[in-house]
């Protein structure tokens, strides 16, 4: 059994303090106990202190791990058709030990789900063996065979898939579909009528990006989709390509369900969340929240990950905010 305490903990109720968990050898939460008032949290008997925050682990909810090889291969600044452009000259062989040693950063630094797009069969023994939870999304122009693991087919996006075959797929889906939506203007007219055209109402939707959203949109989706629908927002990636942000604030006053993902190295130099969430402007916990995969809760099995580089009078994270595995 270990007893672990930090400044704050991540609850389901937002961040509190003052508190302790208990955790068993399998990594089950078994209590969450309060410190009474006066006790030095960094001096309790029997209990490992960590500065800062404990969270669950966190899921990526948006990555393309088989494109790991490509870091620093594709200019900043080149814009959604230059980068498009790119990406089909871009060498695609020889990234498998990229991958794996991705995969096993994202483990340390607390990630325990992903949301992984495939085109390829290139990362498929890296994620079996992976102590990471993948759920793989195979885009309909991507793959010859299907992986030993969680997998769905997806269409990558209204622009790439023909309305047809777009409407077949998605009528066929057994599960939600992960669809790149209104990165730029560079796709198709009025994509938010568009996508409720062709998708079945009942389709649970991952949208992912959702750079020129407007309320509009907003409108259209939420009022055909009668199973969830999960905003994902990558905002180092679209910097990096187009400079433009996805609606933040249109988001939240919609009490839209937001997720946070970090596409891919191709237009990324890093797959830290952490790194996501600095650019983004909300409540440090609801932010928190975007990330965490699970809850610590008793009967549970969340991970713990300790998130230093916190101001803990702002709650605002600093340059050297940075996450570690604890469990």
């Amino acid at each position: 059994m270990r007893r672990l305490c930090s400044h704050l903990l991540l609850t389901p109720w937002g961040l509190e303090p003052r508190r302790v968990v208990r955790v068993s050898e399998e990594g089950r939460v078994v209590a969450v106990e309060e410190v009474p008032d006066g006790a030095a949290l960094d001096s309790l008997p029997g209990v490992e202190f960590f500065p800062g925050i404990l969270m669950p682990a966190m899921l990526n909810a948006h990555c393309h791990l088989e494109l790991s090889g490509l870091r620093g291969t594709i200019p900043a600044g080149c814009g959604f058709e230059g980068f498009v452009e790119a990406m089909k000259a871009a060498p695609r062989e020889g990234g498998e030990a990229v991958a794996k040693a991705w995969d096993a950063k994202m483990w340390a630094e607390g990630v325990g789900r992903v949301w992984d797009v495939c085109n390829g069969t290139s990362t498929f023994a890296t994620k079996v063996a992976s102590r990471i939870e993948y759920h793989n999304f195979i885009e309909f122009f991507g793959i010859g065979r299907q992986p030993d693991m969680s997998f769905h087919t997806t269409p990558h996006s209204l622009y790439a898939v023909d309305p047809a075959a777009f409407t077949r797929l998605a009528e066929a889906a057994r599960g939600p579909l992960s669809v790149h939506f209104m990165e730029s203007a560079f796709e198709v007219a009025d994509p938010a009528a568009r996508l409720v055209a062709q998708t079945p109402p009942e389709r649970e939707m991952i949208l992912v990006h959702n750079c020129l959203v407007t309320q509009r949109d907003i409108d259209i989706v939420m009022g055909h989709f009668t199973g969830p629908v999960t905003w994902v927002v990558c905002p180092r990636s679209n910097r990096h390509i187009s400079g433009l942000q996805p609606p933040l604030d249109l988001l939240r006053r919609n009490r839209l369900t937001i997720r946070v993902g970090t596409d891919s190295l191709a237009s990324n130099d890093t797959l830290s969340l952490v790194d996501e969430l600095r650019l983004l402007d909300a409540p440090l916990a609801e932010m928190l929240g975007w990330v965490a995969a699970d809850r610590i809760a008793p009967g549970r099995t969340p991970g713990i990950v300790n998130l230093t580089g916190v101001d803990l009078r702002t709650l605002t994270l600093t340059e050297n905010a940075r996450t570690k595995r604890i469990i």
